[in-house]
């Protein structure tokens, strides 16, 4: 359904787009990645601090396996309270990896945020090669062919549709105070227009929401 939806929505702008002279293009930025030199180097990089991270993980839990066997191997020997002793530092350095592992391969974590760093060069030199392309070929859109459903990563603000949408949904707008009007006479306020993704008439340009790998 979702599919459908982009497909009718793709034509749509397609349509209009004949209509007005909209020229639209796109890109595969995963092809272009591959052969950039700096992503290569990058991912290198990455490779680099995923190995060494994996290596620490793997030292915390040979040294918790390694206490565990000394445990078991002294246990008949040891009183309550040495046995309660060990066992408390046994869980201790369980729950220390655990936690190191989720600071480093868990959502958002070291890895995560080292990609980032490391992709942000080459991300904004594709964006500026883009930038520059779609101002001198006159492009109204730049879509990622290489992107999960529709990237836009650049827009003319003069191509936004979004009031006629709004329009088609017994929507309208109140230019000055930016409210939005419901056919049922509820009102809520709209976003600023410079502040709207699909425009971001601040800039002109819009970041993709897929890193390079």
């Amino acid at each position: 359904m979702k599919k459908g939806l982009i497909f009718v929505t793709l034509l749509s702008f397609l349509a209009i787009g004949s209509a007005r002279a909209q020229k639209l293009g796109y890109v595969d930025s995963e092809f272009i990645t591959s052969k950039m030199p700096a992503y290569q180097k990058a991912l290198a990089e990455i490779d680099k601090f995923a190995e060494k991270w994996s290596k620490d993980i793997q030292d915390k839990y040979a040294e918790i396996d390694k206490l565990q066997k000394t445990y078991q191997a002294e246990e008949i020997l040891l009183t309550e309270d040495m046995k309660r002793d060990r066992l408390r530092v046994i869980s201790d350095k369980e729950h220390e990896a655990r936690e190191y592992n989720n600071r480093v391969f868990g959502y958002e974590g070291m890895l995560f945020e080292k990609k980032k760093e490391l992709m942000k060069p080459v991300t904004e030199t594709v964006m500026r090669a883009i930038d520059k392309v779609a101002t001198q070929k006159r492009l109204g859109m730049v879509l990622d062919k290489a992107s999960e459903g529709v990237v836009i990563l650049y827009t003319n603000p003069i191509y936004d549709y979004t009031d006629y949408v709004m329009e088609e949904l017994g929507l309208s707008i109140d230019k000055k105070s930016k409210n939005v009007t419901t056919a049922e006479g509820d009102n809520t306020v709209a976003p600023d227009k410079e502040l709207n993704p699909a425009t971001n008439s601040k800039s002109n340009t819009s970041k993709p929401t897929k890193q390079p790998k």
